[in-house]
């Protein structure tokens, strides 16, 4: 039976509730993971290093799918709340082809700009041309990307949460078996891992826009899109922390690159890829929490039902620390296997990985509270506090901590510069949990 936004919202109905978004965001991490893993192992350590030394710019420039996705949703599911379905669904139809048509701009400026860009942070050689080859491929299909990323977002809002993890799986398993057809069996090297992962890109982007356009039982479907400007200059503010959230994420990646690159070459740039990767994962169960239950606290705000709104912030809390506990103690048990999985044909550079990891896990007892009050406050509508919490925890805190941190520790300063930055930020995001509970009535 369906669970609509409405209801009340028992742990175990949120727990269900959210679970489809959670696996979505998860698998959406593994089968990002799931490049790196071929490549290292079928390719080699420089072109896996080349991966990991792209991939910031280009998730950066895949982050305005994130501030439409999160930001139009909330505004939409707001909307809904208010009882405009008929607006909500036009508002839904010019965020999600607006976010297609900055894909097309955005691929096109990235696919002239990386050379340069590759060339700065540091890649030469075989570096360098596997650098280019493989971002010039996701490149080409930006929009796709940006829009299956949008589309997580909007499937929990049309109360098609199980929907889109169906889509996600759906995706993840082709990028799987493609990535083992095209990299381990027929030797295509760096391009068949970036041509698998733009395939699957193109059934998680495609789908859900072929879905949408026709009569469905969601609460969603592209109409004419609504023609107020202002309605997409609020989906953008709204969505600002996203937004800033992944490009603050890119650049600080860029800056950790660049420091493993001074501090330990080669090595350093690939230990941090696996770190990252099993980051994402680990990171996903907070972030698909966040999107799942959104529109439920936006749809609640809407409708003005303070209580079910109170109860709903409570239960996240709870729920966020427990997963807290279990990641890092999940991370600290799985380092060394995990370290071994990615990069155990060359045992210095596996030990370098297990370390930095069991310090860098440190930071997933904290994580998720900041994550949930990013998004929290973007759910009630006001993206400015979002993007404040955003903004400090992923660019300025950890700016600050990765370049004065080595400093003093060397190359564990780099490992520990994320817990450094999370424990700041829960400062600030608790300070503004405090400063609003009687605005908005949560507490």
């Amino acid at each position: 039976m369906r669970i609509q936004l409405s209801e009340h919202f028992t742990y175990s109905k949120l727990l269900r509730f959210v679970l489809p978004s959670v696996i979505m965001m998860v698998f959406t991490s593994v089968y990002s993971v799931v490049d790196g893993l071929f490549v290292s192992n079928f390719v080699g350590k420089t072109s896996f290093a080349a991966v990991n030394l792209i991939m910031p710019f280009l998730m950066g420039i895949a982050a305005m799918g994130f501030m439409f996705g999160t930001g139009g949703s909330a505004l939409v599911a707001i909307t809904l709340g208010e009882g405009r379905r008929d607006r909500a669904k036009g508002y839904f139809s010019l965020i999600i082809y607006a976010t297609a048509a900055a894909g097309v701009l955005l691929g096109a400026a990235g696919f002239y700009a990386i050379q340069p860009i590759a060339s700065a942070m540091g890649a030469t050689g075989q570096m360098l041309e596997d650098s280019v080859l493989y971002g010039r491929i996701l490149l080409a299909f930006q929009p796709t990307f940006m829009l299956q990323i949008a589309f997580q977002s909007f499937f929990v809002t049309a109360e098609k949460p199980r929907l889109g993890l169906y889509v996600t799986v759906a995706a993840g398993l082709t990028n799987m078996v493609l990535d083992a057809l095209f990299v381990a069996v027929f030797r295509w090297g760096i391009a068949g891992a970036a041509l698998a992962t733009v395939l699957s890109q193109m059934v998680g982007g495609f789908f859900p826009l072929l879905y949408f356009a026709r009569p469905n039982n969601s609460l969603l479907r592209l109409t004419r899109p609504s023609r107020s400007l202002s309605v997409l200059l609020r989906s953008c503010a709204n969505g600002a922390s996203e937004l800033m959230t992944n490009l603050s994420s890119s650049v600080v990646n860029l800056l950790y690159n660049l420091q493993l690159m001074e501090l330990a070459g080669e090595d350093g740039v690939a230990a941090y890829g696996v770190v990252m990767y099993v980051n994402f994962i680990f990171n996903a169960i907070f972030f698909g929490y966040a999107i799942g239950s959104s529109p439920v606290i936006g749809y609640q705000y809407g409708a003005g039902q303070t209580k079910e709104l109170r109860s709903l912030f409570q239960k996240s809390l709870r729920i966020t620390a427990a997963c807290a506990l279990c990641l890092t103690a999940l991370a600290q048990i799985l380092a060394a296997p995990l370290s071994t999985l990615f990069v155990g044909y060359d045992p210095v550079l596996a030990q370098m990985t297990c370390h930095g990891f069991r310090l860098y896990a440190l930071a997933f007892l904290l994580a998720g509270f900041n994550i949930f009050g990013s998004a929290f406050f973007t759910a009630l509508g006001n993206g400015g506090v979002s993007a404040a919490i955003s903004f400090l925890r992923t660019l300025v805190f950890q700016v600050a901590a990765i370049l004065l941190l080595p400093a003093l520790l060397g190359l564990d300063g780099v490992w520990l510069a994320i817990v450094v930055a999370e424990v700041l930020s829960l400062g600030v995001t608790t300070l503004f949990f405090f400063a609003y509970r009687r605005r908005y009535q949560y507490a």
